[in-house]
């Protein structure tokens, strides 16, 4: 089920809708609108991968830690096992940065606190992002490849693959 738009451009072939549906939105397949939101995507990711690094992460895992607003990087791939802490104001924004692939294990969890908004999180993925079974992830991940979520994974925000697939297994995606 995703909650808003299903865009799709270039490229005519969605399967599994239905069964899948959208509700409070329309599937845009090969028009202007999905052509616009390609762009957008598009822009943004260069918009999020353009900041300069605040702190590099590169080597640990996401899992367990507790951050601040601010722009995170990663050279290389990027991982999330248990469950990471947003902690901030509804103003305060993050952006991960990820040269290449973003694996989040089964179960694990994206946590806002202190207002931080789901919109206010971004994920700029090199190549391709996983989200596992079950997990709860928020934000906007923008892949320069694909994206999977895995059986019942949700996400509470965006998905944006700019040269690849969205692959849904039985999820639910909320806008953020």
């Amino acid at each position: 089920m995703i909650n808003g738009n299903l865009d799709l451009s270039p490229g005519t072939s969605v399967t599994g809708f239905p069964p899948g549906r959208t509700i409070n939105g329309v599937m845009n397949i090969a028009n202007a609108t999905a052509a616009a939101t390609l762009v957008d995507a598009t822009n943004y990711y260069n918009s999020a991968v353009g900041l300069p690094c605040g702190t590099n992460l590169t080597g640990q895992d996401l899992g367990g830690k507790t951050l601040a607003p601010g722009v995170y990087c990663f050279n290389s791939s990027a991982a999330l096992t248990g469950a990471l802490v947003l902690a901030g104001g509804a103003t305060g924004a993050y952006v991960f940065q990820i040269g290449s692939s973003f694996t989040v294990a089964n179960g694990a969890s994206v946590i806002l606190t202190g207002g931080v908004q789901e919109g206010n999180v971004t994920w700029a993925v090199g190549s391709s992002a996983t989200i596992g079974t079950s997990a709860a992830f928020v934000g906007t991940i923008d892949a320069f490849a694909s994206i999977s979520l895995n059986t019942g994974a949700s996400l509470n925000g965006r998905a944006w693959a700019l040269n690849g697939a969205v692959t849904l297994l039985d999820n639910a995606v909320n806008p953020g």
